[in-house]
């Protein structure tokens, strides 16, 4: 059993020391919405938010934040109570019209959410904000083009009332439902990834659970996110039926499966402090962290926004805070002779490496020419192409 864990309840603690619900009862409902002073929509990531905001996963959050909690994780990614933070978490909206105190009822695609109380509002430095949180002002990065462009001129904070999950194609269980699955006592690692799964995955988060700071039953959460992610990535529906069919197909004691309504920032070290918590919420004491995680490139240069280890180092540092504990992610290859191998190992014997690109891959997939087994499971290349 790690020191990660919490002797009390034989699952880690979450973030803050206890899980957040913030769903209303249902009695509770109608007078609430009738309490509203108006209707918002939601965007995409505005309801990926909401819904991590009631489930907990956002833990201790009780609501959007407010001002100066935003501006002391930008500067800082802490809150003023000095809690790690790696974003901010906002509601943003154009309409200058809302006030402190309005209550403002959530919709999403027909549905109703939530109910927000405007306890904060204010017009944010997203100059400020790009660089501090992304580390350049660039609207090259994703996340500095989608705060300018995408989100609203006034961001707001306050407390936030349940009412409903949003209905998604790719069910998220919550995190006391994920809890609720792990064994008690044992490491619980878990493996985020954005993109649809490839057999390097699986090899990946599988010897992640032979690592020497993992206990010897303890389990990986397989936890993609589902939520929005690059204009270039697969679609979220469709990374998740990869999962689902590969799921299906695996037969391991030693694996959970679940799904993140998360929408991804592409934030380098900022973003692998930000699922780290996330995860500690879902009940996970390791966290797998890739190289170069949640990393991106500028679209005119091709050059990295990031370190190529830049994320994994500062996940590490601030590990020991959380009570959680890094796996950094093995740069596993293929080779002709002996599988999948470490990089180190096939340099070492010097054996024949073979390499296919994301590019080269979405290329034959569209040429229909056949996806060798190494690289993708067979049932996966069928959703893929299915999707296309």
């Amino acid at each position: 059993m790690s020191a990660a864990l919490s002797s009390r309840s034989g699952l880690i603690e979450p973030h803050g020391g206890s899980l957040v619900d913030l769903m209303v009862p249902a009695e509770q409902h109608e007078a609430l919405v009738a309490g509203a002073d108006r209707v918002v929509e939601c965007s995409d990531r505005n309801a990926c938010d909401v819904e991590l905001l009631v489930v907990g996963g956002f833990s201790p959050l009780r609501g959007f934040m407010h001002q100066d909690d935003y501006n002391a994780v930008v500067a800082g990614n802490r809150t003023t109570s000095g809690l790690l933070f790696g974003l901010p978490i906002v509601f943003d909206t154009s309409d200058s019209s809302i006030g402190l105190g309005d209550r403002l009822l959530l919709t999403y695609q027909g549905q109703n959410l939530a109910v927000l109380t405007v306890e904060s509002r204010w017009e944010p430095d997203k100059v400020r904000e790009a660089q501090g949180c992304y580390g350049t002002t660039s609207l090259e990065h994703p996340a500095v083009r989608m705060i300018a462009t995408e989100r609203g001129r006034y961001y707001l904070g306050g407390r936030v009332q349940g009412l409903a999950l949003p209905r998604r194609v790719f069910p998220c269980k919550t995190p006391a439902e994920v809890r609720a699955t792990l064994p008690l006592g044992e490491d619980v690692v878990a493996f985020q990834c954005r993109n649809p799964i490839h057999r390097a995955h699986y090899e990946l988060f599988t010897r992640a659970l032979g690592a020497p700071n993992v206990s010897a039953n303890g389990v990986v959460l397989v936890h993609p996110t589902c939520g929005p992610t690059q204009d270039d990535d697969i679609d979220g529906a469709v990374r998740f039926q990869t999962y689902e069919r590969l799921a299906a197909e695996v037969s391991n004691p030693r694996i959970r499966w679940a799904y993140l309504p998360y929408a991804m920032h592409m934030a380098g070290p900022r973003e692998a402090l930000q699922h780290m918590i996330i995860r500690k919420n879902y009940g996970c004491s390791h966290f797998i962290i890739g190289r170069d995680m949640a990393g991106c490139k500028s679209s005119l240069s091709g050059e990295d926004f990031y370190g190529p280890y830049q994320a994994q180092d500062f996940a590490r540092d601030h590990a020991p805070e959380l009570g959680m504990e890094t796996v950094p992610s093995l740069n596993l290859v293929y080779t002709e002779e002996e599988g999948y191998v470490t990089a180190e190992h096939a340099e070492a014997r010097g054996l024949h490496i073979r390499k296919l690109s994301g590019t080269q891959f979405r290329q034959m997939l569209r040429g229909g020419e056949e996806i060798p087994e190494w690289f993708a499971f067979r049932s996966v290349v069928e959703v893929l192409r299915s999707a296309s």
